[in-house]
């Protein structure tokens, strides 16, 4: 039996590797013979933690282009570089389909393998798709959406489906409630330097009820260590500060409310896991997708959001407290997130990914 090889591409921020292991995780599932490649960006971040979870990886020197001001300069002339690497990959490997997951490395090697008569699949997270995959669509056979409302960017193509999460984000039961609030923060894989600096802000105010708040924060390389010193200056002591938690799933489970951007990812996580947020969207984020959303749970009442131009300690702090003396609003925000929750994700977009491969199959 000739081995089936299906290439993974995307990245640039964990929000898309995470969702591309999980369909590689499901797709293994289904026929353990089967061989992924995944391939993306040269950045650190990601070629650690492809590294984590044991992937065949390839980085392309591949740079965004949108937004980057003079840096573009440098992303142009590194793409013909990264087109050239990609059909060479495409030929080495041999792929019977290639998926894209979003985020600009996924641009090159899709746009090749449907040129090259490879059946494509394209998985966009965001409500409103990025500028990698409204290029690609044109080009792609499908495309398998997180939102309902996503549907008529991608005109007929799209399947809504929703976003693939990692399993145990599914499997994370409600927590009883305590005196106590522990509060999970993190501004996605890389960290927010907004985000760390307006909690640090408001740790002084925090001061009045910390001794009811256990903390978890995540804040990116970085930021690392000036924002452990903050916590340790304002004498916070019930309070774990980390570069990168791993284990992701597992703080979600121990935490009252998460204090986050509003990543796609992220934001299926939070639906998944059915998981009370405070939602500060990043207000650079391309066409504005974050605060789109952070919308979509707002809209069900399953999230609060602070918008950065409104962002202050003060109301950040007031939210804080008044969850803390409300606790039945973190209940009701974990309930009213049952609405978007999608079931067997990866397990249907799996499915679509071997519909592709047996017409691609039949049409050679």
């Amino acid at each position: 039996m000739k081995e089936k090889k299906i290439i993974i591409s995307g990245g640039g921020t964990a929000g898309h590797l995470y969702p591309a292991l999980t369909v590689g995780n499901k797709l293994i599932e289904k026929n353990p013979h089967l061989r992924l490649t995944f391939v993306g960006s040269n950045r650190e971040l990601e070629r650690n933690i492809m590294k984590h979870y044991k992937a065949e990886f390839i980085a392309l020197k591949i740079e965004g282009i949108k937004g980057r001001g003079l840096k573009t300069i440098k992303s142009l002339f590194l793409l013909p570089f990264s087109f050239l690497k990609s059909f060479a990959i495409l030929l080495r490997i041999k792929p019977c389909l290639v998926i894209g997951v979003g985020g600009y490395s996924s641009g090159p090697i899709v746009l090749l393998a449907s040129l090259m008569r490879i059946p494509t699949l394209i998985l966009e997270q965001n409500l409103y798709p990025g500028l990698t995959n409204r290029l690609l669509l044109r080009w792609v056979q499908k495309a398998a959406v997180s939102f309902k409302n996503s549907l008529p960017y991608f005109k007929g193509k799209g399947v809504f489906i929703g976003n693939p999460v990692r399993e145990e984000f599914h499997h994370i039961s409600p927590k009883k409630r305590t005196a106590h609030l522990t509060l999970l923060i993190f501004g996605g894989s890389q960290g927010s330097h907004f985000l760390n600096k307006g909690i640090t802000a408001t740790l002084p105010l925090f001061k009045e009820e910390k001794e009811k708040l256990k903390i978890f924060h995540q804040t990116g390389k970085k930021d690392f260590d000036w924002v452990k010193k903050s916590y340790t200056q304002n004498n916070f002591k019930d309070v774990t500060v980390k570069s990168y938690f791993y284990e992701m799933a597992n703080y979600f489970q121990i935490s009252d409310l998460v204090i986050c951007r509003a990543g796609a990812t992220t934001v299926a996580e939070l639906i998944a896991s059915q998981k009370a947020s405070l939602l500060i969207p990043f207000s650079q984020a391309t066409d504005n997708h974050q605060a789109l959303n952070a919308g979509e749970l707002a809209a069900i009442k399953g999230a609060e959001i602070i918008l950065e131009e409104e962002f202050s300690p003060e109301i950040l702090a007031g939210k804080v407290f008044y969850l803390l003396k409300n606790k039945e609003k973190i209940t009701q925000m974990e309930k009213n997130l049952a609405g978007l929750k999608t079931e067997n994700v990866a397990e249907k977009i799996s499915g679509l990914c071997y519909e592709l491969m047996e017409s691609g199959r039949r049409s050679n």
